[in-house]
């Protein structure tokens, strides 16, 4: 089988590697196109058995599963270009949360499911989150739980859960790689600690956090119990950020949420649906 990814920018590139490596594919069933051929050339440097094509038709027209992963407002004018050559028998995955199944399925008449991936999927690790449409087959569907379970916990959720599922999953690294920057930047601010022994001591820190989850020797509730001794230090810092924090999370989620809204707001109406 054929597996195609239009668009190598940062998540497509991050897909196809962590495929590869993950060993769901070989780069020889692999076929690339990037609107700049340079990045899609990098790939080709990396794995030179790929294939690398003109355009996505070329793509669409030798692949049997196709990935979409471009800009949210660039997908409509690729499905146009491409539908034509997505036959019955074909597939085609979305990798961005703003464009539903129910859009893909406006235009392509093939099986199609959205797949949201995570940068941890680089570390053959983290959850990717999937939606199959509609009409999507059991075969495909089947296809491609066992490809995202190569490179992470494939989980199927609701539509209506999208954004928040895609905050926790996708967004979050980036979130929290921010509040563990901040805690580094503080601890070099405020004490005698140098910037690459605080950054290595958090890196393994947050490693050994991941792993007592993962391992199941702790849920996060009896993990701070565990570490937060009664009248103990780590309880003072923990005082700091219960009145600190606020609502701050709160307020992040409403924040994504309205701009998600606005995003599937603008699709909507590239993709001539209703919003009543």
């Amino acid at each position: 089988m054929k597996i195609g990814i239009i668009g190598t920018g940062n998540m497509g590139r991050i897909l196809a590697e962590a495929l590869i490596e993950g060993k769901a594919i070989s780069p020889s069933s692999m076929l690339i196109t990037n609107r700049t051929q340079s990045k899609a050339n990098m790939l080709k440097n990396k794995y030179s058995k790929i294939m690398v094509m003109n355009n996505a038709a070329e793509v669409a027209s030798l692949s049997s599963l196709v990935f979409v992963c471009v800009k949210p407002f660039d997908v409509y004018n690729i499905l146009q270009d491409i539908s034509p050559l997505l036959t019955k028998d074909k597939c085609l995955v979305s990798i961005t949360s703003p464009i539903s199944t129910l859009h893909l399925e406006k235009i392509i008449s093939c099986s199609v499911a959205r797949a949201i991936p995570s940068i941890t999927g680089r570390a053959l690790s983290g959850v990717s989150l999937l939606t199959y449409g509609k009409n999507c087959t059991a075969e495909w569907s089947g296809e491609i739980e066992r490809l995202f379970r190569k490179i992470s916990v494939p989980m199927e959720i609701e539509e209506k859960v999208t954004r928040v599922a895609s905050d926790i999953v996708s967004c979050g690294p980036a979130f929290f790689s921010f509040l563990l920057q901040r805690f580094i930047d503080a601890a070099v601010k405020e004490t005698d600690i140098d910037s690459n022994t605080a950054t290595v001591l958090a890196g393994e820190m947050i490693i050994g956090l991941g792993e007592l989850l993962k391992q199941g020797h702790y849920t996060l509730p009896t993990l701070q119990e565990k570490v937060c001794v009664k009248g103990g230090i780590t309880g003072e810092g923990i005082k700091v950020m219960e009145n600190e924090l606020g609502d701050m999370f709160e307020h992040l989620f409403q924040a994504t949420q309205e701009k998600f809204k606005e995003d599937v707001l603008k699709i909507n109406q590239q993709f001539s649906i209703s919003t009543k």
